[in-house]
């Protein structure tokens, strides 16, 4: 998921903190079998699905990201595991219900009660986790719902210090990146591992903190390859395409001329930026606060923009989890809308073995938790070039479509072959997005979705294990935004079963998704 915003400031780490969390961290070595196999180990798993984005322009939608996580319910198939799901306001009785009526083989009369669901009842922005670290009552009642506190864990959605902080009050360990690892996740820090460990990325320049290196970098870039038509400016670290510009290099005098200079400034002044709103000016003060990478936008006609969901456990071993074609959008299609899986098998395998080089040396560095690794590819004389593009050291846009189908089916994916097997000896496939979304959805609450969903039998069945699971739904009565992942036996009634939810959600309200 391409997130180009800034986080949002960091609370300062309680001094003494970082021992004590390194101590906690190392609970997690005993608990991973727990942790990533349905067993009847007793454990507590404590959800805090905070989001430190600036992007977040309101609660309602806040919300909507906090219960986008929701599949984790489906974590109480454990017999003997107690889920403590945290979010900023209460989630509706009928959305919960909607999720563990999902749950297979499960009786939800017994799964019900292991469930536990807390809320500061906070609408604002901020994030989950500064606000339950400003209610020490509240951390205490988180508390003592854990049975034990070595048999726990804290899944967050970003890991930032708030996040650490927060396990450390609350006791446990947290299944996510040490913060300490957060520059090897921004932008400059990306294009530096992909050079040590031999992974194709576009040609660029990395840590640009002006509008001089800007000129400068792109300058010697059109000296080393004067066919690149655009270069992107990423800022270092953000959520969704919102910190891309492009930059139009067509038409420009000859490398080394004495016009160049000038009229390079005039078009990095006119830069397209990915967000709405944004000003020139706006934009570099960000850049020299934040610095900022520029490389060449890699252009072809054939153009996908595929990513490989990783995973480093406790243990240090790197798993391959998934790849998904992403679907883009926005003024330069820069920004995540959502996901086809699994990735086309023409690339899938080639940049999953790139994806395994980055895995490798993360793991080396001492990461664990699962992670993502955005690309894009190019098919040049019938052959895909891959070019890695960005790690994002967290969850991400892929991770709930991919887990909903893991955790509903209990099948694997071979990254050799690029293929989903269920226990059935199906395949499986999905289109997923988190912006179904139309004015006229407004109309609907998460009840009366229900009701169209198994009205037109567009409802996940467990027997033939294809249909759609919402999510987001919360958002339905503001923002007249959900989301959906509709699973298939083949990419084409994936896609069909998705086409068939928007049109009957359509149908049925009036209106028309953009």
């Amino acid at each position: 998921m391409r997130f180009n915003s800034a986080l949002m400031p960091e609370r300062k780490l309680v001094t003494g903190s970082q021992a004590e969390f390194d101590r906690l961290q190392k609970k997690l070595v005993p608990l991973w079998k727990s942790i990533e196999h349905l067993n009847q180990d007793p454990q507590t798993i404590v959800v805090v699905p905070s989001m430190s984005i600036e992007a977040i322009s309101s609660g309602a939608v806040m919300q909507a990201y906090e219960e986008r996580f929701l599949f984790l319910l489906l974590l109480l198939r454990q017999p003997r595991a107690r889920l403590i799901y945290v979010t900023s306001q209460t989630i509706l009785p009928s959305i919960v219900e909607y999720y563990l009526d999902l749950l297979p083989g499960v009786i939800s009369s017994q799964a019900r009660p292991r469930l536990f669901l807390p809320s500061p009842m906070d609408g604002s922005v901020r994030p989950l986790s500064d606000k339950l670290l400003a209610r020490p009552q509240l951390i205490e009642r988180i508390r003592s719902l854990i049975m034990d506190p070595n048999r726990a864990h804290l899944i967050p959605f970003n890991t930032t210090d708030r996040e650490k902080e927060l396990a450390v009050r609350l006791g446990i360990p947290m299944y996510g990146a040490d913060p300490k690892f957060f520059p090897m996740g921004t932008k400059s820090g990306c294009r530096k591992i992909f050079m040590g460990e031999d992974v194709p990325h576009p040609l660029g320049y990395e840590d640009m903190g002006n509008e001089e290196d800007l000129l400068n970098a792109i300058a010697q870039m059109r000296v080393k390859k004067p066919s690149i038509e655009q270069v992107m400016v990423k800022l270092n670290e953000g959520v969704s395409g919102e910190g891309n510009a492009i930059v139009d290099l067509n038409a420009l005098p000859a490398p080394g001329s004495s016009k160049e200079l000038p009229m390079l400034k005039e078009r990095l002044r006119t830069m397209q930026f990915e967000l709405e709103g944004v000003t020139y000016d706006g934009y570099m003060k960000k850049l020299q606060e934040r610095k900022a990478v520029v490389e060449e936008r890699i252009m072809g006609e054939q153009f996908r923009s595929p990513s490989v969901q990783l995973r480093v456990t406790p243990l240090g071993k790197v798993e391959l989890l998934s790849t998904h074609d992403q679907l883009l959008g926005g003024p330069s299609g820069q920004s995540y809308l959502g996901c086809v899986f699994p990735a086309d098998t023409g690339y899938a395998a080639l940049i999953t073995r790139e994806a395994a080089k980055i895995g490798r040396r993360l793991a080396k560095e001492g990461v664990i938790g699962r992670f993502a690794l955005d690309f894009v590819v190019v098919r040049s004389n019938g052959k895909w070039e891959p070019y890695a593009i960005e790690i994002n050291l967290r969850k991400g846009g892929t991770t709930h479509p991919f887990l909903t189908l893991q955790f509903l089916t209990d099948g694997t994916y071979d990254p050799e072959t690029a293929i989903f097997t269920a226990p059935n000896g199906r395949q499986k496939f999905f289109v997923a997005s988190d912006h179904v979304e139309s004015p006229q959805y407004r109309m609907l609450t998460p009840d009366d979705l229900f009701d169209i969903v198994v009205r037109h039998n567009l409802h996940f069945g467990q027997t033939r294990q294809t249909g759609v699971v919402f999510h987001m739904m919360s958002a339905l009565g503001e923002l007249g935004r959900m989301g959906l992942t509709a699973v298939g036996n083949s990419h084409e009634e994936a896609k069909a079963t998705y086409d068939r939810a928007i049109a009957v959600l359509n149908q049925e309200t009036g209106g028309s998704t953009r």
